[in-house]
């Protein structure tokens, strides 16, 4: 009999365990500042399990982001690419990061505030657009690269394996060198770089350079990145 009540109790821990990794999380998306694949994009996010969404679009998205219950989201996923941002929009930034909301910023949300020097340190890094400076970011649109697992046993890149994809590639990004490395690629015109995780304030935050339009939409392990980085910035 007691066997049986020690087997009952573990399955029942086995099973709240699984329900707790199931959970679902309910995301914010800002975009806007940059066209994009809106139908494809979102495809993607509707193919994720255990996840919902709601989009926030600039010019509003900022403020929207200070004034929602945050216990009603469990991350932000940034795509946008704004060029300026007011003081009161700043502190929506400031507010999630007190609170330890994750945070995921892709693509070309590595350019957006150019004149907000402290965002650099919020994603973990900068696109230079300067021109005809030793320090300018180059962009090159339909490159076929590798992407590298360089931390394959980090909770984003677990189970990944390096993988091939038709993308757009930054060159001379500024990466701070606090960050952890996660992916990374040897083309010649992007930077090593392509992905990393830090910390700001009680945030978890990741960024992931890949993901320009459906080629990397539909990439399985792009995909899986994206799951992996949001579930993770949320700690789950």
């Amino acid at each position: 009999m007691k066997r049986f009540q020690k087997l009952l109790i573990l399955s029942l821990l086995i099973f709240m365990s699984m329900s707790a990794s199931a959970k679902k999380l309910n995301v914010l998306i800002v975009t806007g500042g940059h066209d994009f694949d809106r139908k494809s994009f979102f495809e993607m996010f509707d193919s994720f399990q255990n996840i919902s969404y709601t989009e926030l679009k600039h010019p509003e998205a900022n403020l929207q982001l200070g004034t929602i219950d945050p216990k009603t989201f469990d991350a932000v996923v940034f795509y946008d690419m704004p060029k300026t941002i007011s003081e009161t929009e700043k502190e929506s930034y400031y507010k999630l990061l007190k609170l330890g909301k994750g945070l995921v910023f892709l693509h070309h949300s590595l350019c957006s505030y150019q004149q907000w020097d402290e965002y650099k340190t919020i994603v973990g890094g900068k696109y230079h657009e300067e021109k005809n400076s030793p320090a300018s970011s180059t962009y090159q649109h339909d490159v076929n690269f590798t992407v590298k697992i360089s931390y394959p046993k980090h909770p984003v890149t677990k189970g990944i394996s390096d993988f091939e994809v038709l993308d757009e590639v930054y060159g001379n990004i500024e990466v701070l060198p606090e960050v952890t490395p996660l992916l990374t690629t040897n083309h010649p015109q992007s930077s090593k770089i392509i992905g990393w995780t830090h910390k700001k304030e009680n945030s978890r935050i990741v960024y992931i350079q890949p993901g320009h339009d459906k080629n990397a939409y539909l990439n399985l392990s792009y995909k899986k990145l994206v799951v992996q980085a949001i579930r993770y910035v949320a700690g789950k």
